[in-house]
């Protein structure tokens, strides 16, 4: 085991933590001019030949063991559960804020823990079950301005996006529970870009790459940033996680939700029509810092 060293550690996890804060505001100011499904393409597009043709180029990819037996059914079940993270996260990001989906997507590792409890045998700690319950009551507390109209069913199109951030920590959960069985037989770049190999031919169907010829600049910038961001987000998380212990790498991606609550107001007020911001009023923060801290006691357990 390599030793810790959060020197190295700590940035990397804080460049995976911007990066993904950041991601569905810059996906939200783009799925307004191209359809998700053609965001999500050239993110795979992009990732694939970049990390296909580098781990090609070294000789570090091989695909093969993925797709036989006993590997095959844990890797479908797992590039199925990415894609669909991916598509209906992008997909909700047109009904519901950034803030919010950021705050309801701390599901995924919460279920993830959940499952490998319920069948990998794993221990759950009583910290830890107390990190569900913040996370339960916090989102409860981050909706209290929306509840009323959620419950009533005036806001019908808010609670689809709700409903599909779900299935995305839902698919993202499925991904995670099957890439544990995976990468005890393969490495974590295999698995990577076979999901953005089969990314790439499974949304073509559904996008439509030559809309992009519309976009303006700024527009075109925030693509390539979203190609870009897969690549330097899981590569910053993947190398964290070999020079610092996983607990701290999680406990720093916890503060996801409040980073892109804050740089949605910023950007909200220095550009008013680029995105809708999340109405928040000190429960909602309540809210958001009790996700947080579930998330953060969850993803600790027993540790430090």
């Amino acid at each position: 085991m390599t030793e810790s060293n959060w020197r190295i550690g700590l940035p990397l996890a804080l460049i995976t933590a911007f990066m993904w804060a950041l991601l569905p505001i810059a996906l939200k100011g783009l799925i307004d001019t191209i359809s998700a499904a053609t965001a999500t393409w050239y993110r795979f597009v992009g990732a694939a030949l970049l990390a296909g043709t580098y781990y090609a180029w070294t000789r570090q990819l091989n695909l093969s063991r993925l797709l036989r037996r006993p590997l095959l059914p844990f890797t479908a079940i797992a590039v199925a559960g990415l894609l669909c993270n991916y598509l209906t996260y992008a997909t909700g990001l047109h009904f519901i804020t950034p803030g919010a989906a950021q705050v309801v997507i701390q599901l995924a590792p919460l279920l993830l823990m959940v499952s490998s409890v319920l069948w990998l045998g794993e221990h759950f700690s009583p910290r830890q079950w107390l990190g569900v319950i913040m996370v339960t009551g916090g989102l409860l507390l981050f909706f209290n301005q929306r509840l009323p109209e959620l419950f009533s069913g005036a806001n019908t199109d808010y609670l689809l996006g709700l409903g599909l951030i779900v299935v995305a920590a839902l698919g993202w959960a499925a991904y995670g529970f099957f890439q544990k069985k995976i990468l005890a037989q393969a490495r974590p770049q295999d698995l990577l870009v076979l999901i953005y190999l089969a990314g790439t031919l499974c949304f073509l169907p559904l996008a439509e790459p030559l809309s992009v010829s519309a976009l303006d600049g700024p527009s075109r910038i925030l693509l390539l940033f979203l190609t870009a961001n897969t690549l330097i987000a899981y590569g910053a998380f993947s190398k964290a996680l070999t020079v610092w212990e996983a607990s701290r790498v999680s406990a720093t991606l916890a503060l996801i939700p409040l980073l892109t609550l804050g740089l949605s107001t910023v950007i909200g007020a220095l550009w008013p029509g680029y995105i809708e911001v999340e109405p928040l009023n000190w429960i909602s923060w309540l809210g958001a810092a009790l996700v947080v801290c579930g998330s953060l006691f969850a993803a600790i357990g027993r540790g430090r």
